[in-house]
């Protein structure tokens, strides 16, 4: 038997991949059907650029469907808000680390894959920091293993969603 493969993701996140959903079946999808449907008055098919490029768009848009389809039918919605805090890093924390050498601090937040955005702070729960850090607590030092070498940074807060945080 196979099982389809569970992926985590927050409560954020699930929702902004239902409305980016929403807006590709009910905006996007339409409006490429009114595309392909002017360009077929057109004329001749097969030497008419709106229509290739509108069934080209077309077939974009209902991979993307696909995707986010398979993606929310697998989500596992973690919702750390519901978890009592006890300064230990998880799925779906917030964390301030420390660099060891540098005494540069990072905040970041461990969000699933279809959600990561560095810009905003939130690294993927599969990125070298996130493995480094997960499962770890609070005064821990661990050791990330970056591209330029391995780096050491002490966990100095946990928080969990909107929760006060854990700190050294």
């Amino acid at each position: 038997m196979n099982t389809l493969q569970r992926i985590p993701i927050t409560p954020n996140g699930i929702t902004a991949l239902r409305e980016q959903l929403n807006q590709l079946k009910h905006t996007e999808r339409p409006a490429i059907a009114d595309a392909i449907a002017r360009a077929r008055a057109l004329g001749d098919l097969k030497e008419n650029a709106e229509y290739h490029a509108a069934k080209d768009q077309q077939g974009l848009i209902e991979a993307k469907i696909s995707k986010l389809e398979d993606t929310i039918g697998r989500a596992q919605v973690i919702d750390v808000t519901k978890m009592k805090n006890e300064g230990k890093v998880i799925f779906g924390s917030t964390v301030t680390l420390e660099n060891i050498n540098t005494d540069e601090e990072k905040i970041f937040t461990i969000v699933g894959e279809s959600e990561a955005d560095v810009n905003e702070g939130k690294i993927s729960v599969t990125s070298p920091i996130a493995r480094a850090v997960v499962g770890k607590w609070i005064d821990e030092v661990v050791t990330v293993n970056a591209p330029s070498g391995p780096i050491e940074y002490t966990i100095l807060s946990v928080r969990y969603g909107t929760q006060d945080p854990i700190n050294t």
